[in-house]
C-alpha cells in the first residue's frame, strides 16, 4: 500500500508502471489530436466554444490555447508547447509530437525492463550530440529578401492555403525590413495588423504608413487629403474639471460668465496656436494639415479647426501614438509651448474610407515609414482570424531569422539528417545508454513521417527513400511534399528557422525525461481531505 495512503486515506495514486502508462497514453493523445496538423497539407481543426463560436485552425498554438485540456500531464505537455510559440513564434505542432514519439520510444525499453532513468541518460547524451549536428547542418547567409521571402513562404504555407501564403509572404518580409531599424532590436509591435470584414482574403495587402480604426468627427472637415503635414500631439482640447475639489462664488451673472469666458479662453489660445501653425508652414501652398489628438477635442474646436482647413481626429490609441511619429516623422508632443515646424510629421495621402457604420483613416505613402500596417480583408471573422494568426507566426520567422543570422532545412531534411548521425554516434556510447540514444534518433523521424503521411504517401516507403538518398549524396534532403520523391530542401527554397529547432531539441529532451522519471502520480491535496 501506498506510504501516503497511511496518512490520508481518499488519496488516488498511482504507482510505477501503471503512473508512467497514464502519462505516455496522454503525451500520446494530444499527439494524435496535431499529427494531422503538420506540414503545408495539414488538415484543419474546428474548435466550437460553450458559445457557439466556431474557429477553424490548423495553428497548434492557437489549438492548445483554446482546447479545454483536463489531463494535467497532457496539460503540461501543452504549457511547453505553448511557451515555445512565446519563444521563437513557432514549432509547437513539432513539439508535441516529438515529445510525444519520445515518450512512445523509451515505453519499448521500459516494457522489456530498462530502467527509465538509463535511458533518460540516453537522451541527455543524445540532445548534446544533435545540438552540435544542428550547428553543423545549419546555413549562415546574408539575410537578403530572397531567403527572408523562402524563410516566410515556408512558415506561411503551413498555416493557410498556398495562393494565399504565397501572397502575404511579399507583404510580411516587407513589414518586417521596414520596422528594423540598425542599432536597435527589432519591434514587431511597429506593425499594426488592421482588420477589415470586407472583400476576400486575398485584397490583403501591406500599407506604408498607419490605419487608424476612427475618421474626422466634423462633417465639414475634408475626407481626403494630399501631401499633409501631421502634428501628433497628446493635449486636451475640451473642458476640463479641476483635479482638485473647489468650489466658486459668484456675485453676479457678469462675473459667471466672466469665468466661463476665462475657461473658454484658455482652449482656444491652445486651438489658435495650432492654427498659427498651420499658416506658417502651408501659407504659400496648398499642403494640407492633420491633427491627430490622444485626448479629446470639443464641438467649438473642432470647429475653429474645421473653419481653417484643418482636419482634426480626436482619441487615437496610446500605442498609435509611437507608431505615428515611426511612420511619419516629427515628435509627439505634450504641450503647445514650443509647437515649430520641427515637431510635425509628414504624409503623402490621408484619406477617410467608409465601410458600414465604422470609419477608417489611412495616412499613406510616408516616406521611409518605421511603421507600417498589414490591413487584413476577409468575408468573415474566422477567416480574419485565421489570417493574423498566420501573419503574427510570418512575422516571427523572418525576424528570427535577421537575428539568428542563419537558416537550417525545412521540409524533415534537419530531422533525417540529425537522425542517422545519432545511429551512428550510439556505437560510441557506452552500456545501455546507447538504447536512450536510439530511442532519440527515433523519435526525431516522427516529423518526416507525419509529413509524408499528411500529404497522403505510404510514411514508411517514402522516410527509406528519403534516407537512403541522404546516405548516397551526403546532402541534407528532405521530401518533397507535391511528388513524395527526396529532394535537397536548400535548392527548393525551403528554410526552417534555427532557433526554433534549437528550442524543440531542448525542451522536448527536458520534459520527456521529466515524465518518465515520474514513477507515483498522487492526487492527495487538500480538497480530498475535505470530502
Amino acid at each position: 500500500m501506498a506510504a501516503v495512503k497511511a496518512t490520508n486515506s481518499k488519496a488516488e495514486v498511482a504507482r510505477a508502471q501503471a503512473s508512467l502508462a497514464v502519462n505516455i497514453s496522454a503525451a500520446r493523445g494530444l499527439q494524435d489530436v496535431l499529427r494531422t496538423n503538420l506540414g503545408p497539407k495539414g488538415t484543419m481543426k474546428m474548435l466550437v466554444s460553450g458559445a457557439g463560436d466556431i474557429k477553424i485552425t490548423k495553428d497548434g498554438n492557437v489549438l492548445l490555447h483554446e482546447m479545454q485540456i483536463q489531463h494535467p500531464t497532457a496539460s503540461l505537455i501543452a504549457k511547453v508547447a505553448t511557451a515555445q510559440d512565446d519563444i521563437t513564434g513557432d514549432g509547437t505542432t513539432s513539439n508535441v509530437l516529438i515529445i510525444g514519439e519520445l515518450l512512445k520510444q523509451a515505453d519499448l525499453y521500459i516494457s522489456e525492463g530498462l530502467h527509465p532513468r538509463i535511458i533518460t541518460e540516453g537522451f541527455e547524451v543524445a540532445k548534446t550530440k544533435a545540438l552540435e549536428v544542428l550547428e553543423e547542418v545549419k546555413v549562415k547567409k546574408e539575410m537578403k529578401r530572397e531567403i527572408l521571402l523562402d524563410v516566410a513562404r515556408t512558415s506561411l504555407r503551413t498555416k493557410v492555403h498556398v495562393e494565399l501564403a504565397d501572397m502575404l509572404t511579399e507583404a510580411v518580409v516587407d513589414s518586417v525590413l521596414a520596422v528594423r531599424r540598425p542599432g536597435y532590436p527589432i519591434d514587431l509591435f511597429m506593425v499594426e495588423i488592421m482588420e477589415m470584414k470586407h472583400k476576400s482574403e486575398m485584397d490583403t495587402r501591406m500599407i506604408r504608413g498607419l490605419v487608424l480604426d476612427h475618421g474626422a468627427r466634423h462633417p465639414d472637415m475634408k475626407k481626403r487629403i494630399e501631401d499633409a503635414f501631421i502634428l501628433i500631439c497628446n493635449v486636451s482640447l475640451e473642458y476640463e474639471k479641476t483635479e482638485v475639489n473647489s468650489g466658486f462664488f459668484y456675485k453676479t451673472a457678469e462675473e459667471k460668465e466672466k469665468l466661463v469666458k476665462a475657461e473658454r479662453k484658455f482652449i482656444e489660445d491652445k486651438v489658435q496656436k495650432i492654427i498659427d501653425l498651420k499658416y506658417k508652414v502651408c501659407a504659400h501652398s496648398n499642403k494640407g494639415f492633420v491633427v491627430i489628438n490622444q485626448k479629446g477635442i470639443d464641438p467649438l474646436s473642432l470647429d475653429a479647426l474645421a473653419k481653417h482647413d484643418i482636419v482634426a481626429l480626436r482619441r487615437a490609441k496610446r500605442r498609435n501614438m509611437e507608431r505615428l511619429s515611426l511612420a511619419c516623422g516629427g515628435i509627439a508632443v505634450n504641450s503647445f509651448e514650443d509647437l515649430t515646424a520641427d515637431c510635425l510629421g509628414h504624409a503623402g495621402l490621408v484619406y477617410q474610407y467608409t465601410l458600414g457604420e465604422e470609419k477608417f483613416t489611412f495616412i499613406e505613402d510616408c516616406i521611409n515609414p518605421h511603421s507600417v500596417t498589414l490591413l487584413v480583408k476577409g468575408p468573415n471573422k474566422h477567416t480574419l482570424t485565421q489570417i493574423k494568426d498566420a501573419i503574427r507566426d510570418g512575422l516571427h520567422a523572418v525576424k528570427n531569422a535577421i537575428e539568428d543570422g542563419c537558416v537550417v532545412p525545412g521540409a524533415g531534411a534537419t530531422e533525417v539528417a540529425i537522425a542517422e548521425s545519432l545511429v551512428t554516434y550510439k556505437h560510441v556510447v557506452n552500456g545501455r545508454a546507447c538504447l536512450g540514444v536510439q530511442a532519440f534518433a527515433d523519435a526525431l523521424l516522427i516529423i518526416p513521417k507525419v509529413l509524408a503521411q499528411n500529404s497522403g504517401y505510404d510514411l514508411q516507403e517514402t522516410l527509406l527513400k528519403v534516407q537512403a538518398e541522404h546516405s548516397e549524396s551526403k546532402q541534407l534532403v528532405g521530401i518533397d511534399l507535391n511528388t513524395g520523391e527526396p529532394m535537397v530542401a536548400g535548392d527548393a527554397g525551403i528554410w526552417d528557422n534555427y532557433c526554433v529547432k534549437k528550442q524543440i531539441l531542448h525542451s522536448c529532451t527536458v520534459i520527456a525525461t521529466n515524465i518518465l522519471l515520474v514513477d507515483e502520480i498522487m492526487r492527495a491535496g487538500m480538497s480530498s481531505l475535505k470530502e
